[in-house]
């Protein structure tokens, strides 16, 4: 009785609050976890726009060395592209900022906050996340965090440009290059900023899976976008605690004199005070996130895909419990491999090895999620609409992107590709373009959730179709010059004549980019006028057996009117023998004989 009494209370207190919710606490100040959400997504969507609109000016300089374009003159200004012509500087620029921002805002603080904070108490039965005003603080840690980023590009000296792996000496040393200066410093309080934002949602997560599952909701019953959230939660609290020691340790060598990472170090003939650091020291601290980071970024797009994938064929997903021993596993081996960044460093050669068996290794748990998504698909009934395309391209590149992280997770292979367009074709196509799939996927199949109306299926499928095409033209292409011995990041190629004949490659790529690029333009116009005037969605489009869709269409703190919905059977019951419809709601209880296949 007193839990429906609660329940009662809490739908009187939030009568009450609603009329006195103003634009601010509404739209701005939100502690509702769907609004939070929404600002990720669009936060999101605005750095998208920043980091995609550097590489296409990178690889327009990259294609056409020298070459003078206004463009660049309008975008960089006559300091950092005179005439026209890129500087060698900004080049190195816009590859960072680049970098950081699609690893780090996008791909991560969009993802995981989009979709964590949509899905993880609508899926799991709760009114909200643990603590609203904690999910309020980490959006607007992360928005802050966003807006020093962008300033850092205003810069006199010019934004940070180690790349975004940022290693010393040129980012300990504020004299070393011009990037080096203010821009690096903002870079790395920015990073700080994230961080912290990143940690308080995390934590955020953890908790609510813990703690707030309706009745019935068992670990064994929860949806694998629930499953993979929640791992990659934990990966998040273990590891980006280590990138923050790493940036302080940074800041600390760059402004008051300790040499963490330098050693006996000479600028133009003068003998700098340091000694006793190691750069290589900053290099294990760094990849004992960024490893787990590619994790950070994949697994909850491949919990998105499994939920879409298993949703449009019609069918259970395959292989349930491997499913989720796969993330865990993936989780704990993603700790252990993040030596394989760092073969040509002058590691010991011994140590080389064991982290080629522990990355070969991870190969395992992928492998198992890939053939259980192709199991899935085989002889379903399936709906091929613009989600379920994103989910199957994710399945492509993941498979595609994975086969060449063999080869570069072997230390005596990787010596020869290491730091050419081989490693950026590989980590691009395996973290990089499946993410963004699984972000669009996750759009495509949640925007009716979000926004109540439903987004234009003809120009998902364009935005779909060039998006995939573009892609493969981008990345394909970059493992044969790699394997020729490009060396990436340089910002021309034309004083190796050993490499003229691989110019027309770097043309290609850089017209399938540029209309790439441009493509998304239709998946923008879409989103923000779907948002205003699309078609009204109804209460379950996908006729799909999770929680979210029993929810109201129209928005209410606290997710459901009067009592929160029980849980009998698990989230996959498509197409299940003995019932009507081809799939069973989560809500609906057993009959008597009905057993379950996952167990």
């Amino acid at each position: 009785m007193s839990a429906e009494a609660h329940d009662h209370d809490h739908g009187h207190d939030e009568h009450e609050h609603h009329h006195k919710d103003t634009f601010i606490t509404k739209y701005i100040f939100s502690i509702d976890h769907k609004m939070i959400a929404k600002q990720y997504l669009i936060t999101g969507i605005i750095m998208g726009i920043i980091g995609v609109g550097m590489s296409m000016l990178f690889r327009m300089q990259i294609a056409w060395p020298e070459e003078s374009f206004k463009i660049f003159n309008f975008l960089l200004g006559d300091k950092f592209a005179p005439n026209g012509v890129m500087s060698n500087e900004v080049y190195l620029s816009l590859v960072t900022i680049h970098g950081t921002i699609m690893v780090f805002f996008v791909l991560t603080a969009a993802l995981s906050g989009t979709f964590s904070n949509l899905l993880i108490p609508l899926q799991i039965g709760a009114r909200d996340m643990a603590s609203g005003v904690l999910n309020m603080i980490s959006y607007w840690l992360f928005f802050i965090s966003s807006v020093v980023m962008v300033c850092s590009l205003f810069v006199e000296s010019g934004p940070a440009s180690a790349g975004w792996t940022i290693y010393p000496p040129l980012s300990a040393l504020p004299q070393a290059i011009p990037g080096s200066g203010t821009g690096m410093t903002l870079w790395l309080v920015s990073m700080a900023i994230f961080i912290a934002a990143s940690l308080l949602g995390s934590l955020n997560y953890i908790v609510t899976v813990i703690n707030l599952r309706t009745k019935g909701m068992s670990m064994t019953r929860l949806p694998l976008t629930i499953w993979a959230f929640f791992i990659t939660a934990i990966i998040g609290v273990i590891s980006f605690p280590v990138l923050l020691s790493a940036a302080l340790m940074l800041i600390m060598d760059r402004s008051f004199g300790t040499s963490f990472f330098l050693s006996d170090i000479y600028i133009a003939g003068e003998v700098l005070h340091y000694q006793g650091g190691s750069p290589v020291l900053f290099e294990h601290l760094f990849w004992f996130l960024g490893h787990p980071e590619v994790y950070i970024v994949l697994l909850p797009a491949l919990g998105i895909t499994s939920e879409v994938i298993a949703t449009n064929s019609r069918k259970p997903i395959f292989g349930y419990r491997a499913m989720i021993m796969s993330i865990i596993a993936i989780a704990f081996l993603s700790t252990i491999v993040w030596g394989h960044h760092m073969f040509i460093s002058g590691m010991n050669p011994f140590l080389g090895s064991v982290f080629t068996f522990t990355t070969l290794l991870i190969a395992i748990p992928s492998a198992v999620k890939a053939f259980n998504y192709i199991t899935t698909l085989w002889k379903g009934n399936l709906q091929l609409n613009p989600a379920m395309l994103f989910s199957i391209g994710l399945v492509s590149t993941f498979i595609t992107g994975g086969l060449t992280g063999i080869i570069l997770g072997d230390s005596t292979l990787d010596i020869n590709v290491h730091d050419t367009y081989f490693v950026v074709a590989h980590f691009h196509l395996v973290m990089g373009i499946s993410a963004l799939y699984g972000m669009f996927a996750g759009i495509y199949h949640w925007f009716p959730k979000m926004f109540g109306r439903m987004l234009n299926k003809n120009l998902g499928y364009v935005h779909f179709w060039v998006t995939a095409t573009c892609a493969y033209g981008v990345f394909f292409p970059m493992h044969f010059i790699g394997m020729a011995g490009l060396p990436r990041r340089y910002y021309t190629n034309t004083n190796f004549p050993l490499f003229d004949d691989l110019q027309n490659v770097n043309v290609i790529i850089t017209c399938f980019a540029l209309v790439g690029g441009v493509f998304q333009l239709v998946f923008l116009y879409n989103f923000f006028s779907s948002i205003f005037y699309g078609k009204k969605t109804v209460q379950n489009p996908w006729k799909s057996t999770t929680l979210e869709w029993t929810a109201p269409i129209k928005h209410i703190h606290g997710n459901w009117e009067g009592e929160i919905p029980h849980v009998h059977r698990w989230p996959y019951d498509y197409s299940k023998p003995g019932h009507d419809d081809d799939f069973v709601p989560q809500t609906v209880p057993m009959k008597p004989g009905e057993e379950q296949l996952h167990h």
